[in-house]
């Protein structure tokens, strides 16, 4: 039987719900602290999933599209950390290398316990399976939840307020 286009979408959506509460997961219960990366990474999740509930809400083919775009947003962000990661390209300044938020600091502001902040490294795996982060996770699993998302797109529109007369 082949799924239809309402259980494609929310298939994908609660695909990023379950990546978004595996993130939250691995942070609070787990301690592992998200870098500037992971917390991008988890935008499009989030949009994946307003967009699930208007998709199931009113239908149409634009929310299905902006469910795919936000996913391959999302793997390409995967893909991107994970080559920061393995260092094959530089991330950015603020969590990466020498330099980020500690350098404009003196030796006073990096012994005041008052103004640390916690700095997560992006460049710095704190977790692999199989020898892949969860940048790398995160990346696989986005381009899967985006293949859901233009299966649920080829079924065609779910009109809504079509009269059925």
């Amino acid at each position: 039987m082949i799924p239809s286009r309402d259980r494609l979408i929310g298939l994908a959506g609660f695909g990023s719900a379950a990546i978004l509460l595996a993130a939250f997961g691995y942070q609070y219960l787990g301690g592992l602290a998200p870098c500037e990366l992971c917390l991008w990474q988890r935008w499009p999740h989030a949009g994946a999933i307003l967009l699930m509930v208007g998709a199931l809400a009113i239908g149409g083919r634009m929310l299905p599209v902006a469910g795919g775009m936000a996913m391959l947003i999302s793997a390409g962000l995967g893909l991107y950390h994970t080559g920061v990661e393995r260092h094959w390209w530089a991330g950015p300044d603020s969590c990466t290398g020498d330099a980020g938020r500690l350098s404009g600091l003196s030796g006073a502001d990096l012994l005041n316990p008052a103004l640390a902040e916690p700095v997560v490294m992006c460049d710095v795996v704190a977790w692999q399976f199989l020898g892949l982060s969860m940048a790398s996770y995160n990346a696989l699993a986005s381009l899967a939840l985006a293949a859901l998302w233009a299966a649920a797109l080829m079924r065609g529109p779910a009109d809504r307020w079509a009269w059925n007369g």
